[in-house]
């Protein structure tokens, strides 16, 4: 999966769930007139983003959506390509989602502060939905082994491209992330929040 698969399909996935949660959440005894109304705007995809950017920094949750790739293709492409070869590495497993949600715990216990645990939740996101439990080297890195499975990169940027234009398993996760963006996009535009967004996270 690519960049707006990973990070568009994420953020739809943590608005679904911002309306679960608000649907759930127990009102108090208001007159059933105002509960209603509430209801319903709460049962809408842009009553569900206001919800979940009052809670968390979405720009950490989109930097966290793409944090493995981030460390692991410069790594493994780049950097060490030789040793590694492959962009599914350190980043890829369960040892890194751990530690940084570990740390993004310790920094909430200390500061009050969520950015670094909103940073794993995006990262966990990435291992799912690149079904890295299919790559159980790298997902238990380095308990079941210390290498991580190679991969011909010789034509990876063509071969790409290729797989946008021919592997529905690539154009189509890539499409439904795309259009979760652009919707995204038009709220914030629509909102006039873009400036607050870019600085803030918030809408």
């Amino acid at each position: 999966m690519l960049i707006l698969g990973h990070t568009g399909i994420t953020l739809g996935a943590a608005l679904v769930m911002s309306g679960v949660v608000s649907s759930t959440h127990p009102h108090t005894a208001d007159d059933t007139a105002s509960v209603n109304t509430r209801r319903s705007l709460l049962n809408r995809p842009a009553a569900w983003l206001s919800r979940l950017a009052d809670k968390i920094d979405l720009r950490f949750l989109l930097i966290g959506a793409l944090l493995p790739d981030i460390i692991d293709k410069p790594l493994g492409h780049i950097f060490l390509r030789e040793e590694l070869s492959s962009g599914r590495t350190i980043a890829h497993s369960l040892l890194f989602l751990v530690v940084i949600a570990l740390a993004g715990w310790l920094v909430y216990r200390l500061q009050h502060r969520n950015w670094l645990l909103v940073v794993s939740a995006g990262s966990l996101a990435h291992l799912v939905l690149d079904q890295i439990w299919l790559m159980p080297q790298t997902l238990f890195w380095p308990f079941m082994s210390a290498t991580f499975q190679k991969h011909d990169l010789s034509n990876y940027v063509a071969n790409t491209f290729s797989s946008l234009a021919t592997n529905p398993a690539t154009y189509i996760p890539e499409i439904i992330g795309g259009l979760i963006l652009l919707w995204f996009g038009w709220e914030i535009l629509k909102r006039h929040q873009l400036v607050p967004f870019i600085k803030y996270g918030k809408l």
